[in-house]
């Protein structure tokens, strides 16, 4: 409906409308108007026409003088709870497994044979794949006759050649010494025959040199039996044991050798991945299998210092991982005694139960870890909070004459929904805005109601449809 309004400072038309003024009128119309009578009715006339006049301005709706009543403000508004409050700390991380080994062959060698596929789980020590290996096998086999020759000269030596030199010495040392015995009885006894002149003395001086024969034959053998039980035998023996376990060393290097040419798991996990084909040739320090154990995995993430020293191991946590509904349970397993050089940051684990093996490594996420938590704490949302410019912050209170009031506060831990109200920055009688503060000023009139678009709101919205519609 379009109303049209008329301003009341409209040009009003002439009170003297249809009254002739034209000049060239005759006298004798001049003096009808100009009698007594006729000055009267225009008079009459004037004042009927000014009257009709103001009442047609005054019902006009324009005309009226509107007040302008008082603008309320709708917002939403609860008093402060009291609760427990924990603070979470958000962090974006990266999944990584709990273990995990990149297995390098010490030789290079063509792959004979692969046990495993990519996506195969496997168990510690398990054969995964196969080297070629003859070359490295006759290797062994010559090194093994060489261990075999060397134990066979060694129970020789230790058995029959040392014991044999041994004894020979002692049987040379006990002739050289009867020898002696021998040669002393003579010399003694001629020496009697010579006193009493029954011998001459050419007989004393042959056994005396005989006697100097056998004394030098005694300390000869007697020498060679204490070197031969002190030193030559022990030589003997270690020169034995030497060349033994020399042998013996070659033997297990060529094993080795051939064993380097089977790949084994080192690891229980998954093998996640496999580069090479049968045939092919695995370069020495070059990965040919890659086993994981994602039966759990961490989340690995870098937090600042001053939010770490108000977590400790154990701390539960929430991980958002992309494409899964519902949120994944986490526990703080590690947290770096030392910062990183780089970032100047603390790395911290969050371990996640994977044996489902839903999660996949390498997968960024979000994780919600619940730090400090303090008991009967006084709260309000975050949503009511005004941060100034300075960084102060202050919240808008309804009064006891329905204004809104800005009040200073002091918060605490933060918690994503609500924070935390310290230094009894707010009574628990306040009323709190917590939808709709942000632009007021201080005194505005406001009304508690459903929020704009809210369900609450649109039944009153569509009575007053209905109304206009009437």
């Amino acid at each position: 409906m379009i109303v049209r309004h008329i301003q009341c400072n409209m040009i009003a038309p002439r009170l003297d409308a249809g009254v002739p003024s034209d000049r060239s009128w005759s006298r004798g119309w001049r003096e009808t108007w100009e009698t007594p009578a006729a000055v009267h009715a225009t008079v009459a006339f004037r004042l009927f026409l000014a009257g009709a006049l103001a009442f047609f301005l005054l019902s006009l709706p324009g005309c009226k003088k509107e007040t302008t009543p008082p603008v309320e403000v709708t917002v939403q508004a609860e008093h402060p709870e009291q609760g427990s409050i924990s603070e979470h700390i958000a962090v974006d991380a990266i999944l990584a497994p709990l273990a995990q080994a990149a297995i390098e062959p010490k030789i290079t060698a063509p792959v004979r044979k692969f046990y495993v596929q990519r996506g195969a789980r496997v168990k510690e020590g398990e054969l995964l794949a196969v080297l070629e290996n003859a070359d490295l096998a006759a290797a062994a086999l010559d090194n093994k006759g060489s261990y075999v020759a060397a134990q066979a000269a060694y129970d020789t030596a230790t058995k029959a050649q040392v014991p044999e030199d041994v004894q020979k010495a002692e049987l040379d040392y006990a002739q050289a010494k009867a020898n002696l015995d021998l040669n002393t009885s003579i010399v003694n006894s001629r020496k009697q025959l010579f006193a009493e002149g029954a011998i001459p003395g050419r007989d004393l001086d042959t056994a005396q040199a005989a006697l100097v024969q056998a004394q030098a034959a005694y300390d000869t053998a007697s020498k060679h039996l204490e070197s031969m039980k002190a030193v030559t035998r022990e030589s003997s023996l270690k020169a034995a044991e030497g060349q033994l376990s020399s042998a013996e060393g070659k033997l297990k290097g060529a094993e080795a050798q051939v064993s380097y040419s089977e790949i084994h798991s080192p690891i229980n996990g998954v093998v996640t991945d496999r580069p090479l084909f049968a045939g092919e040739t695995a370069a020495a320090g070059a990965p040919l299998l890659t086993v994981m154990d994602t039966s759990s995995l961490l989340a690995k993430t870098h937090i600042a210092q001053s939010v770490v020293q108000l977590m400790k191991v154990g701390d539960e946590a929430q991980i958002q991982v992309p494409g899964v509904t519902d949120p994944v349970a986490a526990k703080v397993s590690l947290i770096s005694p030392a910062l990183d050089p780089g970032s100047t940051t603390v790395e911290v684990w969050l371990r996640i139960d994977n044996k489902t093996g839903k999660l996949k490594v390498g997968t960024p996420v979000k994780a919600l870890i619940t730090g400090k938590t303090v008991q009967n704490a006084w709260k309000i949302p975050g949503s009511a909070v005004i941060t100034a410019q300075d960084g102060a912050k202050s919240v808008m209170v309804i009064g006891s004459d329905s204004a809104a009031h800005k009040k200073t506060v002091t918060l605490g831990i933060a918690d994503g929904d609500d924070v935390q109200i310290l230094n009894n920055s707010l009574s628990p009688s306040d009323n709190v805005i917590t939808s709709g503060a942000y632009g007021l000023d201080e005194g505005t009139k406001v009304k508690i109601g459903p929020a704009e678009g809210s369900d609450e709101a649109k039944p009153e919205a569509s009575k007053g449809e209905d109304k206009n519609k009437e």
